[in-house]
C-alpha cells in the first residue's frame, strides 16, 4: 500500500482541490501520510499567481528534491497553478519533478500516482473550462471550520491577473451539489462555513441565468452552522437583495471581503475593473448604513503602470476616508500573458514596494483606531484552543477570518474546548491584536 503526502500551497480554493485529491487517494486504498518523509509520492499542489507564490512553490519543490536525493521520498508530483502555467519550463528546469497535473486534471491524481510509481512521467493537462468535477473531500481544516467552494474559474479578466488562463471560465457548481455538500459538512459538526470562489457574487449567472447567492445564503442559514462567512464579493455585483440577506440573517457574519484593488478612476479603467471611485464610495456607505458593525476587508495593488504620485495619494486619502478595517496590500507584479504586463509608463519595482509600505502604514493607523474602538466591547469568539505562548486561549470573532486576519487572545476561568463559542470582553492589545477575558453572562 503506497504512502502519499500532500503539500497544499496558496489560497483556500487550492486547499479544497488538495482535499479532493486526498479523498481520491484514500478511496483508492492509498495511505495518506502526514509528513513527506517516508512517503512514496509527495504531491505539491502549487499556486502560480504572483512572484512570491511562485517562489514558495519552487522552494517546496527543491526541498522535496533534497529529501528525494536522501532516499526519504521516492517521487514528486506537482499539481495546480504553477504546473498549469509553466509546464514546459518546469519539465526542462526542474529534474526533481517526476510528473505534473494541471488545474483541469485534479480528478486524475490516482492514475498519475500509479504512473509515476511505475517510473513513467505523467503530464496530465485536461481542459480548464470543463464542467466542475464533483468529488469527495478529506477536510483538513479544524473540525469546526470548513470551506465551501461554490464556483470555479473567473470571467472578470482584470488586466493584471492570470487566473482566467489558469482556472478557466467561470463555472458555478450545481445548486443541489453545493447544498448536499453543505449539509454533509453541517452534519459533521462544522460550526463556521466559509463560502468561497474567485467571485461568489456571480454564483448562478452562468448556468441559471441569474444571481443565486442570496438564495444560497438563506439555505445555508437553515443548516446547523453557527457562522456563515462570505469571501470574495466583487463590488460591481452587489444588489439590494444581497445586502438584505447579509443584513437580516443572524448567522451571516458582518464581515465582507470585497477586493477593490484601487480607487482612482484611471487606474481602475486600466485594470479593466468595473465601477469607479464614486460607485465604491456609495457602495461602502450603503453597506455600513444597512449593516451595523460591518467589518470590511479588501485587497489593493500599488504601482500599476500609470499610477503616479497623485493617483497614489488619492488611494491613501480614500482609505483614510472609508476606513476599511482589513486590507491586503501588494506591490504590482507584472505577470507575463496579462494585459498590464504590456502597458507603458511602468512604475519602478522598488517604488511600487515603497508605496505598498506607505499604504500599510496608513492601514495600520486605521487598524489601531478600530482596536481602540473595540476596547470594552464584548464579542462572540470561536475558541481555537489554548495558546502556550500567551498562557491563555486564542480565537476569532466575526471580524477575523481564518489564516487571513489576526486573532484574539483571552483568558478564561474555566477550561475551554477548541470549537466552542465564548463571549469575550476586549481589554487591550498585543502586537496589534486584541486581548480580552471570557465572560459568562450576557452583557
Amino acid at each position: 500500500m503506497s504512502k502519499v503526502a500532500f503539500i497544499s500551497l496558496g489560497c483556500a480554493k487550492n486547499l479544497v482541490n488538495t482535499e479532493q485529491m486526498m479523498a481520491l487517494c484514500r478511496n483508492a486504498g492509498l495511505t495518506l501520510a502526514t509528513e513527506p518523509e517516508g512517503s512514496d509520492v509527495v504531491v505539491i499542489n502549487t499556486c502560480g499567481f504572483i512572484d512570491s507564490a511562485k517562489e514558495e512553490a519552487i522552494d517546496n519543490i527543491l526541498a522535496m528534491g533534497e529529501l528525494k536525493k536522501k532516499g526519504q521520498i521516492r517521487k514528486i508530483l506537482v499539481a495546480g497553478c504553477l504546473s498549469q502555467r509553466y509546464q514546459n519550463e518546469l519539465r526542462e528546469s526542474m529534474p526533481e519533478v517526476d510528473g505534473m497535473l494541471g488545474t483541469g486534471s485534479y480528478g486524475e491524481i490516482v492514475p498519475a500516482i500509479e504512473e509515476v510509481l511505475a517510473d513513467k512521467a505523467p503530464m496530465r493537462f485536461g481542459s480548464i473550462h470543463a464542467p466542475i468535477e464533483e468529488l469527495d473531500r478529506v477536510v483538513t481544516t479544524p473540525p469546526y471550520t470548513a470551506y465551501l467552494r461554490i464556483a470555479e474559474g473567473c470571467d472578470n479578466h482584470c488586466a493584471y491577473c492570470v487566473i482566467p488562463s489558469l482556472r478557466g471560465k467561470y463555472r458555478s457548481r450545481a445548486w443541489e451539489n453545493v447544498l448536499a455538500e453543505a449539509k454533509k459538512l453541517s452534519d459533521s459538526g462544522v460550526k463556521e462555513i466559509i463560502v468561497i470562489a474567485q467571485d461568489i457574487t456571480r454564483y448562478g449567472t452562468d448556468n441559471y441565468g441569474r444571481r443565486r447567492l442570496p438564495e444560497l445564503i438563506r439555505e445555508l442559514c437553515k443548516l446547523n452552522f453557527h457562522w456563515v462567512r462570505l469571501h470574495y464579493l466583487y463590488p460591481d455585483e452587489f444588489d439590494e437583495e444581497l445586502i438584505d440577506v447579509i443584513a437580516s440573517e443572524p448567522k451571516v457574519l458582518k464581515y465582507l471581503d470585497i477586493p477593490i484593488q484601487h480607487c482612482n478612476d484611471k487606474i481602475l479603467s486600466a485594470m479593466n475593473r468595473r465601477g469607479d471611485k464614486e460607485y465604491l464610495t456609495k457602495l461602502f456607505g450603503r453597506l455600513r448604513e444597512r449593516i451595523p458593525g460591518l467589518v470590511l476587508r479588501t485587497s489593493i495593488i500599488t504601482g500599476l503602470p500609470c499610477e503616479g504620485e497623485a493617483e497614489f495619494e488619492e488611494l491613501c486619502d480614500f482609505l483614510r476616508e472609508v476606513k476599511i478595517e482589513r486590507a491586503g496590500v501588494f506591490p504590482y507584479s507584472p505577470e507575463e500573458g496579462t494585459a498590464a504586463a504590456k502597458m507603458e509608463n511602468r512604475v519602478d519595482e522598488e517604488e511600487a514596494r515603497r508605496r505598498a509600505e506607505l499604504l500599510v502604514d496608513v492601514q495600520s493607523r486605521i487598524m489601531d483606531e478600530y482596536n481602540e474602538r473595540m476596547q470594552g466591547e464584548t464579542v462572540e469568539v470561536l475558541c481555537e484552543g489554548f495558546d502556550p505562548a500567551s498562557m491563555g486561549y486564542v480565537g476569532r470573532s466575526y471580524a477575523e477570518s481564518v489564516d487571513i486576519d489576526g486573532r484574539i487572545y483571552f483568558s478564561s476561568e474555566r477550561d475551554l474546548d477548541a470549537g466552542e463559542f465564548v463571549r469575550v470582553r476586549i481589554t487591550g492589545t498585543m502586537d496589534g491584536e486584541l486581548t480580552g477575558e471570557a465572560v459568562e453572562t450576557e452583557e
